[in-house]
């Protein structure tokens, strides 16, 4: 199995959680390199605000960096030679570059007539008539049957009528135990 050596720029940290603003990139490639490294891949990662002398020690990344500066990073090694610079590859991408076949890379159910059928659901729980329409129409041009259509609206009422379901049962339990409130008398003074 390959090497992969991520040499980042100088940053706090490389998760993409660290400072005021969550940087999403960041947080996908991190979680796209522990999937590598659950794929039997070896992953090294270097920060260049922390460890510089990981920079130094390795002449093409010292190479590169004194032609190219910091637009070159990141730099992403495979076995010793440049896959990628200057940006963060997806999932996809680094399995291509790792040289794992499309057998090995599972393909992803979540597609855009998913997605507008997860929308027509949530359009029906949150009550959004316009959200509704708009994204039934987009359905049908994506090629979503009536038939998917109804089984999200279907999902999305029995949802709603469960909990309602719930939250009166709760409501009643609630109230059958708590004690009960007598009216208030007046007393008269004499």
């Amino acid at each position: 199995m390959p090497t992969v050596e991520v040499f980042d720029p100088p940053m706090c940290c490389s998760t993409g959680v660290c400072g005021p603003n969550v940087d999403p990139s960041l947080v996908r490639f991190s979680a796209d390199l522990q999937w590598l490294a659950h794929q039997k891949i070896r992953v090294e990662r270097y920060n260049l605000g922390q460890q510089p002398q990981a920079f130094v020690a390795n002449p093409l990344v010292k190479a590169t960096l004194g032609r190219e500066g910091n637009q070159c990073l990141p730099l992403i090694l495979i076995d010793g030679r440049i896959a990628s610079q200057g940006v963060y590859p997806g999932r996809e991408e680094l399995a291509k570059l790792c040289g794992m076949g499309v057998s090995e890379f599972p393909a992803g159910i979540y597609t855009e007539a998913v997605a507008e059928l997860v929308a027509i659901g949530a359009a029906v729980a949150s009550h959004c008539e316009p959200c509704f329409q708009q994204h039934v129409q987009r359905a049908k041009k994506l090629g979503v049957s009536h038939q998917d259509m109804m089984r999200a609206v279907h999902t999305a009422q029995a949802v709603q009528q469960t909990q309602a379901l719930a939250m009166a049962e709760l409501a009643k339990r609630s109230l059958q135990s708590a004690p009960p409130v007598l009216p208030v008398m007046n007393k008269c003074c004499g």
